[in-house]
């Protein structure tokens, strides 16, 4: 994993019932933050950054993970368009460019 970035562009993990893809999401990184190999940076964008706030229980893995040295961004056009700025409770806000200068150094495992 660490030579991954983890995209996260939703607030849920696959399609279908939301509450189910919530529960995929958080068993994801629950997962993720066991492993002993840790991804280089996870950006979350569009509903990802949902994730980030305590309106998501994701927000808490996401937290440990940032805690244990994953830097952990959100986009920061997804962030103004849902109104999340002031709800974040992990991660840093960041443009675009951030996400591909990361992209054109590690591979991308998209989440969504």
């Amino acid at each position: 994993m660490k030579n991954k970035v983890i995209l996260i562009a939703s607030d849920q993990f696959g399609k279908g019932d939301p509450g189910l893809g919530e529960v995929v999401l958080e068993t994801f990184l629950v997962h993720l933050k066991q492993q002993k190999e840790l991804p280089a940076a996870i950006f979350c964008m569009n509903r990802g950054v949902l994730t980030l706030t305590d309106q998501s229980l994701s927000h808490v893995h996401l937290k440990e993970l940032e805690e244990r040295g994953v830097p952990v961004y959100a986009c920061k056009t997804c962030v103004d368009h849902y109104q999340a700025g002031d709800k974040l409770q992990t991660g840093k806000i960041s443009g675009m460019d951030l996400f591909v200068s990361l992209a054109g150094q590690h591979e991308v495992l998209p989440v969504y």
